[in-house]
């Protein structure tokens, strides 16, 4: 959509191919149905935040950064508003309200859409000739391949445009899920349902932290999601070659010697009870088995009986809880897809391709992906709006 405004507010006769019933189904499911457009960052906060080929990134970005997004938006009537960690939101809450403004534009700029799925790049002597798809063709001076990954195929990011590309002569580099659910060894299943607020989460690389933040997290049948779980899976990017796990800080708020403090005073409450009983005060009902399991005292053993050195075993665990990764999720349940159109055969001011004359791409369809926050969908606007300024000008 943002390809097509920007090419048709050139002068462009556009046609905007989509196979959904509605514009915009991707978009509409952001943000939890709330649209973290973008983030309201600098240059450098934009590509501070993207892990994959950021630096491909910055002519774009610096042509339309994240206030320009902003200013964009507003122009077209949806008021923003900027929450925690600089993420955009609408002041409505509202996804629809968005991809409404967007939908909007294009009927005033007189953008044809045409009910339909490509199937097939039209080319000669290497420059595009225009698009076949499933209920007709479409002669064009320049082709712009916004189809998004493959992840939440049924939004329509079905890989079709990966293929479309492949058989042009473009590289597509290996496609897996990034802010993905991560499969764990069993800890999940025992816990799931349990929903944590507020703590902290370290993940780690073979030995090496890569990642630490703040917030939410949520055991699942299969392992941990939530906010926290999301971001983390975007720096684990060597699954096969690098082993993964993570460790939640439980009582964030509380230093080891303060945490000490209010064991020992838990402990003296329940100083004639089981140790599986004494931890009522401290933590969720259902954690509890698994931090006692943990720390490796018996549950039997009477408070009263329990070691110092048990104690500082048992704080460890508190402000460490360990989790070993087995896994990333399947693409399928990855809000973005990494990897895509190798970067290499684009331009980076114009998004065309090096090897197809007249072919552009604009979004998660390219190999470049960012952290959650904003941050892809201003790749989607960014990308989005340089190839339809480029495609534009070549007729």
């Amino acid at each position: 959509m943002m390809a097509a405004i920007s090419a048709a507010e050139r002068g462009a006769f556009v046609t905007l191919l989509e196979p959904n019933e509605r514009l915009g189904k991707k978009l509409n499911i952001t943000g939890k149905g709330r649209c973290n457009l973008t983030n309201n960052t600098g240059l450098e906060g934009l590509l501070a935040n993207i892990p994959r080929n950021g630096k491909f990134l910055y002519s774009s970005f610096a042509r339309f950064h994240a206030q320009d997004t902003m200013a964009f938006f507003e122009d077209l009537g949806v008021p923003l508003k900027t929450e925690r960690g600089n993420r955009v939101f609408p002041v409505s809450d509202r996804a629809f309200d968005v991809s409404a403004a967007l939908e909007r534009r294009l009927k005033k700029l007189r953008v044809r859409l045409a009910r339909d799925r490509a199937r097939l790049l039209e080319m000669k002597d290497g420059a595009i000739q225009g698009v076949a798809g499933e209920r007709g063709r479409y002669p064009a001076e320049a082709v712009i391949l916004a189809t998004g990954g493959v992840s939440y195929p049924g939004t329509g990011s079905t890989g079709e445009g990966h293929r479309m590309a492949a058989e042009a002569g473009h590289t597509v580099t290996p496609l897996r899920g990034s802010l993905v659910p991560l499969r764990d060894f069993g800890v999940g299943k025992t816990l799931q349902g349990l929903s944590l607020r507020n703590v902290g989460l370290a993940a780690f690389e073979n030995s090496k932290k890569i990642y630490t933040d703040f917030g939410e997290l949520v055991f699942t049948h299969f392992g941990l999601s939530g906010p926290l779980i999301l971001s983390a899976s975007a720096h684990m990017r060597r699954f096969g070659e690098r082993a993964y796990h993570l460790e939640i800080d439980l009582k964030p708020a509380l230093d080891e010697p303060a945490l000490d403090r209010r064991l020992l005073s838990d402990f003296e409450k329940y100083c004639n009870q089981d140790f599986r009983n004494a931890l009522d005060d401290l933590l969720p009902k259902k954690l509890i088995p698994e931090i006692v399991r943990a720390s490796g005292i018996d549950p039997r053993q009477k408070v009263h009986d329990i070691t110092r050195e048990q104690r500082r075993g048992l704080l460890h665990i508190l402000k460490h809880f360990p989790i070993v990764i087995a896994g990333p999720c399947p693409v399928t349940d990855a809000i973005v897809t990494s990897g895509g159109i190798s970067i290499r055969e684009v331009s980076p001011t114009t998004m065309e391709s090096k090897i197809v004359k007249g072919l552009y791409f604009a979004g998660e369809i390219l190999d470049a992906d960012a952290y959650t926050g904003g941050f892809n969908l201003q790749i989607a606007w960014s990308t989005g709006r340089a190839a339809g300024i480029a495609a534009a000008n070549e007729g």
